[in-house]
């Protein structure tokens, strides 16, 4: 799931069971998709399966999930308001910091989107303006900061856009399959959503997409993650953020575990 200029596309929701996210139930409801690996499965298999884990456990809970989609029709906002809005579950574990609509926690983790391409290429690729991808095929998802950058820069004709953040048919791993087919030379793309099938991809390089002030407004493609619960449910939020604050090592390790990259945001370029 890529990052979507409105919101995150991969979301999973957490709450303690009770009005206002209360500890009435020692029950950590959460929504998430049933089949979006690397992110959550039924199975239980995805990195924010294993961080509401972590974060149930510390809250003296278990872990009582709902399935619903996010890559249907509406999207990810459509997913936070029939479920977390409609009080099915109380905290979504994936949010970028500072969204609005709903109230983010302090951020867990920072990553980026990145650019990805096989070692041989030797690509001197570094930032959107690398020459180099005026001359080979690149792709990139459709509906995310990356795209707003290529149209400011004309590089859509000719790219090749992927959807796999509204198909829910198909794996982000079609993204990785495209490059070692040939049918891109370097794909641009949110980390955290192939973090768990690199490891099958040995010859492929990733590189950060450095935030950009090149042509006009601050471009970022470098993102702080937080947790996200409904408007106006401070007590839930700050149970979150001690949470987050005394056991950060843990929800590290659980990322560098699953593959997912940390990153330290650049500051954009001097016009």
């Amino acid at each position: 799931m890529q990052l979507r200029n409105s919101i995150i596309p991969i979301i999973l929701a957490a709450g303690l069971a009770g009005s206002a996210g209360q500890a009435s139930a020692k029950v950590l409801r959460v929504c998430a998709d049933p089949d979006y690996l690397p992110y959550s499965n039924s199975a239980g298999e995805g990195f924010e399966n294993k961080i509401a884990v972590a974060v149930a456990k510390a809250l003296g809970a278990t872990v009582e999930y709902t399935s619903a989609s996010y890559r249907g029709r509406g999207g990810f906002p459509q997913f936070l308001a029939t479920t977390l809005d409609a009080n099915k579950c109380d905290v979504v574990m994936n949010i970028p910091y500072g969204s609005r609509g709903e109230l983010t926690t302090r951020p867990y983790y920072i990553s980026s989107y990145v650019f990805v391409f096989k070692k041989s290429k030797k690509f001197n690729v570094t930032r959107m303006d690398s020459p180099i991808l005026k001359k080979i095929k690149v792709g990139f998802e459709r509906d995310t900061p990356v795209e707003d950058g290529m149209k400011m820069r004309g590089m859509i004709p000719g790219a090749v856009a992927f959807d796999v953040g509204d198909d829910s048919s198909e794996s982000p791993a079609a993204m990785l399959k495209a490059l070692e087919s040939g049918q891109v030379d370097v794909m641009i793309t949110w980390e955290p959503a192939i973090s768990g099938f690199l490891r099958d991809y040995k010859d492929l390089e990733v590189v950060m997409v450095p935030n950009e002030r090149a042509m006009g407004a601050p471009e970022q493609y470098t993102f702080p993650m937080a947790m996200g619960v409904r408007e106006g449910d401070e007590a839930l939020k700050k149970q979150l953020d001690e949470i987050i604050a005394s056991h950060q090592a843990e929800l590290t390790a659980i990322l560098n575990q699953n593959g997912v990259r940390l990153y330290t945001p650049e500051s954009p370029n001097s016009p």
